[in-house]
């Protein structure tokens, strides 16, 4: 299959540092690669595959300097319209721009909704363009959208099992991994490692939008000898930091969309302590690869039966559900049942 890949052009494919939406789409195309399809990625020129790249920007825009992406992903936008029909399937994985421009290619082309949907913000242009088909990251996500999206199917992330090694042993920290913000909870995780008496270490950016909270409600609780702060870290940094955990915390106060940072610490067999928001229900097997609380006092009681959890069965089930290899076959055969009903999805009758 003749595929075209569209990224966003904040961060390289995959990311120096930190861009969830960016290892997706570069762990997607990699596996597509590998299982033999014919895969050009448009992305910013810094990035590294092994599909044919259509550099689009010098280097992702965030660690350039722009703030306003929109006139780069319409430059970006032009170029993949101009070679549309070279592509069996379109596959974006931005969420607004593409819409307009590709409404009359709505039967070869797919988009990946990879935030939260349960804003006001984006929803004008789902209303306005229904034909359009979407893929969501977990049924959840799904929810607050109107009953006029055009669902195409839901497929869960994956990555490759080598990303984050299998880490038999562990250790005896917890990790809060991803970014200082209101909805990710830092200060629930600081709380819980407090009461719980167990180290936590955490690895995360602070976005410019976020300083004044980090500053204001997060800092003042790092003074503790428990917690240790170590700013963004890398993919290598990563992998060691999940692999050496007890457990991970992801005390979120929000619908995630999905939660990256889960599979990856099942990977390293680590158990994931998660609140029972958004897609965690559908991501952890509760006693099998993590445990679903509801309070604080239910985390601080998860963070003592995580030592009995066994890290093969975590690795196991992340085998089973989350890699690379399922996640582009689940893929294939969304973009297979699209090329098959053309007419469901805005391509008029011949």
């Amino acid at each position: 299959m003749r595929i075209a890949q569209v990224a966003p052009l904040a961060e390289a494919v995959p990311p120096q540092l930190y861009g969830g939406t960016e290892r997706v789409a570069s762990w997607l195309t990699e596996e597509l690669v590998r299982q033999g399809h014919q895969v050009t990625l448009f992305a910013s020129g810094d990035s590294q595959t092994s599909a044919e790249l259509v550099a689009c920007a010098p280097r992702g825009l965030r660690l350039a300097g722009i703030r306003d992406h929109t006139a780069s992903h319409l430059a970006m936008l032009a170029k993949v319209r101009e070679r549309e029909a070279s592509f069996d399937i379109i596959h974006f994985h931005l969420d607004l721009l593409q819409h307009a421009m590709f409404a009359d290619l709505a039967h070869k082309c797919v988009t990946t909704l990879h935030g939260r949907l349960d804003l006001p913000d984006f929803l004008p242009v789902y209303q306005a363009f229904p034909r359009m088909p979407l893929i969501s990251i977990s049924d959840g996500q799904r929810k607050p959208m109107p009953a006029t999206a055009n669902w195409l199917a839901t497929v869960y992330h994956g990555l490759a099992p080598g990303l984050c090694p299998f880490n038999a042993r562990g250790g005896d920290y917890l990790a809060f991994l991803g970014r200082i913000t209101p909805e990710k909870r830092p200060d629930r995780a600081i709380e819980i490692a407090k009461r719980a008496g167990m180290p936590l270490k955490i690895a995360a950016k602070v976005d410019p939008v976020d300083e004044d909270y980090f500053r204001q409600r997060i800092k003042p609780l790092l003074d503790d000898p428990l917690i240790e702060f170590l700013g963004e870290i890398d993919e290598a940094q990563k992998a060691a930091f999940l692999g050496g955990a007890r457990a991970l915390l992801f005390p979120i106060d929000w619908p995630e969309p999905f939660g990256l940072v889960m599979i990856e610490a099942m990977s390293a067999g680590t158990p994931v302590i998660a609140w029972r928001n958004g897609s965690v229900p559908e991501i952890i097997e509760e006693g099998v690869s993590g445990l679903i609380v509801d309070s604080i006092a239910d985390a601080v009681a998860a963070c003592e039966r995580s030592r009995a959890m066994n890290r093969f069965r975590v690795r196991s089930y992340f085998e089973r559900h989350f890699t690379a290899a399922r996640m582009a076959g689940d893929y294939i055969a969304a973009f297979d049942c699209l090329l098959a009903s053309p007419r469901d999805f805005g391509k008029a009758a011949e």
